[in-house]
C-alpha cells in the first residue's frame, strides 16, 4: 500500500495527473490520466477522486492542467482570465468539501501577488510548484495527524471509523486512518470495525482494502450495525475524517456520521474526528451553514448498476450530514487535538 499513490503528477508544468480511479476498487486498481481540466472535474464530480484532502490536490493540479492551452504570447489579463474561468469551473464539480475552494482560492492568491511583478511565464511556474506544495504539504500533514492521534489509541483496543478518511483520500496514509497507522507503527495492537458506508460503500470498498493492505485487523459491519457493537462493548472509541468544519466546530462528514456521534454519545464512547487545518471553514459559524450535496437518485436505487427499489420511488439522497460540535470529545488536526471542541478552541488552534 506504501507505494500507491492515490495522485501523482507525471512530467514537467505541462505533463499530466494520475490517480487511482476510486470507484473501481477493491476489484480493479486502475490509473487513470487527466490531461485536460474537463477529466479533472469529472474525476471529483463522479468520486473517482474523494476526500477533502485528495479534491483540493486534484483542484490545484486541474488549475495547472487548465491554463496549459494559453498561448506563448499571453499577456496577464489573459493568464488571470483563464485562471479564474479554470477555478470557477472546477469549483463547481462538488459542494461540500472546503479544501477544494480552499486550494483553488491559493492558487489565484498565488496569481495574484506575482501579477505585478513576474511575466506570464513565471507566474505560471510558481502556479505549478504552489501545486506541488500543497501536494507535499498533505503528505506532513498526514504523519503530524497520525502522531497526535495515536496517542489516543491504547494497546489492545477496538475502534470504529466510517467512510474512507486514508491515504486514498490524502496524498499520504490519511487523517482518521492515519492513527491505527502509526500506532501500528508504534507497536500497539488494534482492531478496527468499518461501516460499510452506504450507498457507494466507501468504507467496505476502500477502507477495509486500505487496513487489509497495512496488515490491520478490520471486521466490517453494515451502518445498521455501528450503534448494536457499541452496545455490546466492542468498540473503545470511534474517529472518522471531516470534509468541512465550521467556526464552533459542528463537523460535516459522509452521510450516516451523524448517527454514529449520535450512538457514540449513548454508549460513552469517545469520538473524534481528524483532519487537518485546511478543513476548517472561519466563514461559517456553524454547521448548519454548510452546503450538502445532494447525489443522483440512482445511487440508492440502482447502486452499482441493479435496481433495488420500485420504478418511480422518490429518492432523498444527501451525501454528507453534521454532527455536531458537543457530540465530538476532540478534532484531531496536525497542529495537536482541539478538546474541548468549541469555537474559542477552534479559533484558537485554526487561527494561530
Amino acid at each position: 500500500m506504501s507505494n500507491i499513490e492515490t495522485l501523482s503528477w507525471h512530467g514537467d508544468r505541462f505533463g499530466t495527473l494520475k490517480m487511482i480511479d476510486q470507484t473501481l476498487l477493491p476489484t480493479e486498481l486502475k490509473v487513470i490520466e487527466c490531461r485536460n481540466v474537463e477529466t479533472v472535474w469529472e474525476a471529483i464530480k463522479m468520486l473517482r477522486v474523494r476526500g477533502a484532502p485528495a479534491i483540493g490536490i486534484a483542484a490545484a493540479y486541474g488549475v495547472c492542467i487548465g491554463i496549459q492551452d494559453l498561448p506563448d504570447d499571453a499577456n496577464h489579463e489573459m493568464l488571470r482570465w483563464k485562471l479564474n474561468d479554470v477555478a470557477d469551473y472546477l469549483a463547481s464539480s462538488r459542494p461540500t468539501a472546503v479544501n477544494l475552494f480552499w486550494a483553488l482560492n491559493r492558487m489565484k492568491a498565488k496569481a495574484e501577488t506575482l501579477y505585478a511583478t513576474k511575466n506570464v511565464s513565471e507566474i505560471w511556474a510558481a502556479l505549478f510548484s504552489e501545486a506541488q506544495a500543497i501536494h507535499e504539504e498533505d503528505r506532513h500533514i498526514c504523519r503530524s495527524i497520525g502522531r497526535f492521534g495515536q496517542e489516543l489509541i491504547k494497546d489492545g483496543t477496538t475502534w470504529l471509523t466510517h467512510c474512507n478518511a486514508g491515504g486514498l483520500a490524502t496524498a499520504d496514509y490519511g487523517t482518521a486512518l492515519a492513527m491505527f497507522f502509526a500506532a501500528a507503527e508504534a507497536g500497539k495492537k488494534i482492531q478496527v470495525y468499518a461501516d460499510e458506508t452506504r450507498p457507494l460503500l466507501q468504507g467496505a470498498r476502500l477502507t477495509a482494502w486500505e487496513l487489509m493492505q497495512r496488515g490491520i485487523d478490520v471486521t466490517l459491519i453494515c451502518d445498521s450495525m455501528a450503534a448494536l457493537v457499541m452496545r455490546q462493548g466492542k468498540i473503545d472509541g470511534v474517529v472518522v475524517g471531516a470534509d468541512r468544519i465550521a467556526t464552533n466546530g459542528d463537523t460535516a462528514n459522509k452521510i450516516g456520521t451523524y448517527g454514529v456521534a449520535v450512538s457514540a454519545k449513548v454508549h460513552g464512547v469517545p469520538f473524534y474526528v481528524a483532519a487537518p487545518v485546511s478543513t476548517f471553514d472561519l466563514s461559517l459559524s456553524e454547521g448548519s451553514e454548510i452546503p450538502i450535496e445532494e447525489r443522483n437518485a440512482d445511487e440508492i436505487c440502482c447502486g452499482f448498476g441493479k435496481r433495488t427499489a420500485p420504478e418511480g420511488c422518490k429518492v432523498y439522497n444527501p451525501a454528507f450530514d453534521v454532527a455536531p460540535a458537543e457530540l465530538i470529545a476532540g478534532i484531531i488536526t496536525e497542529r495537536g487535538i482541539i478538546s474541548p471542541v468549541n469555537r474559542q478552541n477552534v479559533e484558537k488552534m485554526v487561527r494561530d
